[in-house]
Formats: structure tokens, sequence, C-alpha cells
């Protein structure tokens, strides 16, 4: 199974080609205000796609995480939409800014706000997002109403993950950083609400 290409640099997918990665160590953090903040930026050269910044900050202290992905050239406002039908449709790369809405019918939304990361993955890596907030979701169940939808919609997920059930996932960014990489995807402009 497939990996989310990492800001760190340590997953990438072998045609991504990097054009440059700075980090700064030390810098003071916005939460715990110790200066074990690290700010790293990472330039990748995306293909069909094109040019992108990667944005981290990660705290050794406290732990806190930021991550955001701009797009050199962004778009103007754009929504996806990609039918799962097989294992193999879990390779596609997705690239997901901190502003875009990550839908998928039936199952769960990602959605932008202040604490939203950016992140270059792929469909499987969506899907395993939403299964760990989900998984979340069931361990703070107050009822068992609430832990059975939970426990339903983990099963669900696991059979789309599995190749077993179809699924829709639709993407859409107001700013145009962000894409699903593929001839199956269908790119129309969002209408602005």
């Amino acid at each position: 199974m497939a990996k989310d290409a990492r800001i760190e640099g340590s997953v990438k997918e072998p045609d991504d080609k990097d054009l440059g990665y700075d980090q700064i160590k030390g810098e003071p953090c916005p939460f715990c205000h110790e200066s074990t903040l690290t700010l790293t930026e990472a330039v990748r050269d995306i293909p069909f796609f094109g040019v992108c910044h990667l944005f981290s900050m990660d705290c050794d202290s406290c732990k806190y995480h930021k991550a955001d992905v701009e797009a050199e050239n962004a778009g103007e406002p754009t929504r996806y939409d990609l039918s799962i039908e097989s294992e193999a449709d879990l390779t596609i790369r997705v690239i997901k800014s901190s502003n875009a809405t990550v839908r998928i019918p039936h199952v769960g939304d990602i959605e932008p706000g202040e604490a939203s990361n950016g992140y270059v993955t792929n469909v499987e890596g969506i899907l395993n997002r939403i299964k760990q907030q989900v998984e979340h979701l069931k361990e703070a169940a107050d009822d068992e109403v609430e832990e059975r939808k939970c426990k339903n919609l983990l099963k669900k997920l696991t059979r789309i993950l599995w190749g077993q059930e179809k699924a829709a996932l639709i993407l859409e960014d107001p700013t145009g950083s962000s894409a699903i990489i593929s001839p199956k995807a269908k790119k129309t402009p969002l209408k602005r609400r």
C-alpha cells in the first residue's frame, strides 16, 4: 500500500523533482514558547500539476504541527470528482491545500479551518486520515448508537480500501492550489457560494 508524501522529504513519489529544501531550527513555538520549533520549506515539481511549495512547522516540545501546500501558479477555484472503483485508484495522487474541502459522500469530510493542514498524498492517504478521525470518534463515543455508527463507517472504509466497495471523492479548493492528478478525475470550476 502507498504512503503519504511527507514534507520532511522522507517519503516522496519517484517522479517528483526536488527544487529546493530549507529548514530553520530553534524558533520559538507559538504555543509552548520553547525554542524547539522547526520551520521547513520544500519546493517540488509535481508531474501534471507544477511547482509546489510545501511548508511545515513542528515543535519538538509540545508536538505542535502545521503544514500547507501552495501551488506556485495557483489556478481558479476548482472542484475535482473521482470515482474510487478499485485498489488501483488508491494510488492516485492528491494535492490538498489547507483551504480545500475533501468529501467522501456517506462517509466523511475533511474541512478547511485554522487546524487544517495541506499535504501531498494519495487516495489511500485521504481514506486513512478519515478512518483515523472515525476511530477517535468511536473511542470518544458516549452511547452505543454513536459507537455503532462509527463501527459501520470503519467497516465501509475498510471495504473501500480493500477495493470491495466503490466511493466518490470530491475535492474543492477556492484557491486553486489543490488537485487530483488522474485522467479519471473530473475537473470543473468551483461555483462561489
